[in-house]
């Protein structure tokens, strides 16, 4: 009774070295003086850079991004700042007196200054797809729930977990629209992460710095950017929230536990919590229950974890299946054999998210293959943890480092599975890394001299992918302002034309408006429009009259759009809006420096032709 367990199951022989799961120490400065300069240095240097960086924002000019982005225009204050905060969490790393609460301050600080910046610096919200968002919402409140009419948004009616609640929130709180929180869903939703992440590495090791450390190289390495305002971010956040409670329960647990015979069992009371969390996974999104199934499967191919995971593993089953058979069978019944031709094509899936980057800028091709090479990086750091820690082994994490990998074998999920295998790999892969870095020992400055470097490298990465494509991500308010003219000014049955989705608020009253994106139809047609601008938009809006006119709207995100992934010649706003001005039909409606409007009617003498 009272046996405090071990990673290695209730061992507890001393060990030292790389074997040894790090513990707290007791180790400490032989050389007072030095120890106190350190702990001035850490508590002086967080501050410091968080204030240059408030600094580093003031002035800048967005209209100079191009296909780097937010790289091309944030001064080297901005660079200085996060370099200087990286330097103090080092030397807060190589002080093993350095309490919780400064490790916390630095990763929070890390978290504002790579996730507030964009908020910061933009008058609206970012990504196109955040704006689609509460579009959704919008549409869900005005219909209390189903969206009739939806077309291809119909898929959200399937998975509405989300939406649902910030709907509810939103009659909760009697606020009009989520607009004004979403803008800060990145920064909001990584801290909220933060809890869970630390649940889950406090259920591995009991050393802070390890753990502090892990979190610090997460965030370092999260350039997916699937944090924004969206139903994957909540349904990560809460995937991470229920490995994290199940990783507690293990055998392999760090957490002492006063009752050994508990050890493995689930209270019957947080079986429930784990449940009802999974039930909101799976109303939320089709792709993160389905991660969490093969991470469940892998964490329980040990058969000392089976107690804990097979009870989990069946509910989810259950709670999967139920809702794919019932709510989202609508969309699953017509896809199901695409789906089943997937299984048989691992290569294809795997591939789907490394296509040629032939026509892109050359700046959105260098960003690609940054983030490629930090994602290489991190898993093969990973694996170097896993090989120079063998006691990592038993904590479940390597398990779930690969268990992703099953379902980006099965599914290409529109060529995104590649990403977000390595978003659902990372909270455990970055342990696995911390685990390499910093490990028990007495002597772990020198150390700092090669880790410093390193987590640089990964910031450099990280703001590559996250910050190299801000130029499509960013819209003005001019170009809101057209956006909400046509979907308020638009009759019930309008067709409303872009060239890309760069174009925000674009899917308002989706349910009363049909979207045309011309970018994304065949190559005929896009050839057609290239080849004569005004005949490749008539086959769109032909039939247009004044009760269902036509709308096409350009702007400069979308003239951004076309230059970063060359879908179309990146000169083809220009020319579109040269050759609508004097075409037949064509009226312009709305000018602005960023976004034109035009409204088209088909000429009576064309109809009676």
């Amino acid at each position: 009774m009272g046996e405090r367990p071990t990673l290695t199951g209730g061992s507890t022989s001393p060990r030292t070295g790389a074997d040894a799961p790090p513990g707290t120490s007791t180790t400490g400065d032989s050389r007072p003086g030095r120890a106190a300069t350190r702990r001035w240095a850490i508590r002086a240097v967080l501050p410091a850079a968080l204030a240059l960086w408030l600094l580093s924002l003031r002035n800048v000019d967005l209209d100079r991004m191009r296909d780097l982005g937010l790289l091309q225009v944030l001064p080297v204050l901005f660079w200085v700042a996060l370099a200087l905060l990286t330097l103090g969490f080092c030397l807060a790393l190589g002080d093993r007196r350095t309490g919780n609460t400064w490790y916390a301050a630095y990763v929070l600080g890390l978290i504002a200054v790579i996730h507030a910046t964009p908020t910061l610096l933009y008058p609206t919200l970012r990504y196109s797809w955040a704006w689609k968002h509460l579009a959704i919402i919008d549409a869900m409140l005005r219909h209390g729930g189903n969206v009739p009419n939806s077309g291809p948004l119909s898929i959200y009616n399937e998975w509405p977990g989300f939406f649902q609640l910030n709907a509810l929130f939103l009659r909760a709180t009697g606020l009009e629209s989520a607009v004004g929180y979403a803008a800060w869903a990145p920064a909001f939703t990584n801290v909220l992460l933060l809890g869970p992440l630390l649940l889950m590495y406090r259920a591995v090791a009991r050393d802070r710095r390890l753990i502090w450390g892990a979190a610090w190289i997460f965030y370092s390495c999260s350039w997916v950017g699937q944090d924004y305002f969206a139903p994957q971010a909540f349904g990560f956040l809460l995937f991470v929230t229920v490995i994290a409670l199940i990783l507690r329960q293990l055998p392999s647990s760090a957490l002492p536990r006063p009752d050994r015979r508990r050890r493995g069992a689930w209270p019957p009371g947080l079986l429930l919590v784990v449940l009802v969390i999974v039930a909101a996974i799976v109303s939320s999104h089709p792709l993160t229950p389905l991660m969490l199934l093969s991470a469940l499967v892998f964490l329980s191919l040990p058969r000392r974890n089976r107690r804990v995971v097979l009870p989990v593993l069946a509910g989810a089953l259950v709670l999967t299946a139920a809702w794919d058979a019932t709510v989202a069978r609508s969309y699953i019944s017509p896809h199901l054999s695409s789906m089943l031709d997937a299984l048989i094509q691992p290569d294809v899936n795997i591939s789907s998210g490394l296509a040629t980057l032939g026509t892109a800028a050359p700046g959105l091709a260098l960003v690609s293959w940054i983030d490629r090479g930090l994602s290489a990086l991190v898993f093969l750091l990973a694996a170097i943890g896993f090989v120079r820690r063998p006691w990592t082994r038993r904590t479940g994490l390597p398990l779930l480092v690969i268990s992703p990998l099953l379902i980006l074998a099965a599914n290409a999920y529109g060529g995104e599975m590649i990403f977000r295998a390595y978003l659902f790999a990372l909270p455990a892969a970055a342990f696995l890394i911390a685990a390499l870095l910093v490990y028990r020992g007495t002597r772990p400055r020198p150390r700092m001299l090669v880790i410093y470097p390193l987590l640089l490298a990964l910031l450099g990465g990280l703001v590559f992918g996250y910050y190299g494509k801000e130029a499509v991500n960013r819209f003005t308010l001019q170009e809101v302002a057209a956006a909400r003219y046509v979907t308020s000014h638009a009759p019930k049955g309008s067709r409303i034309v872009t060239l890309t989705s760069a174009v925000p608020g674009l899917f308002m009253h989706y349910d009363q408006h049909e979207e045309v994106l011309l970018g994304q139809q065949d190559i005929g047609d896009r050839r057609r429009l290239v080849r004569d601008p005004v005949e490749g938009v008539k086959g769109f809006v032909y039939g247009a009259t004044a009760k269902e006119p036509a709308y096409i709207i350009l702007s400069q995100a979308q003239a951004r759009d076309l230059y970063l992934t060359g879908e179309l010649p990146a000169d083809t706003v220009k020319r579109l809006e040269s050759a609508l001005s004097g075409a037949a039909g064509f009226a312009r409606v709305y000018d602005s420096d960023d976004a034109v409007v035009y409204r088209y009617e088909t000429p009576r003498e064309t109809i009676r032709r």
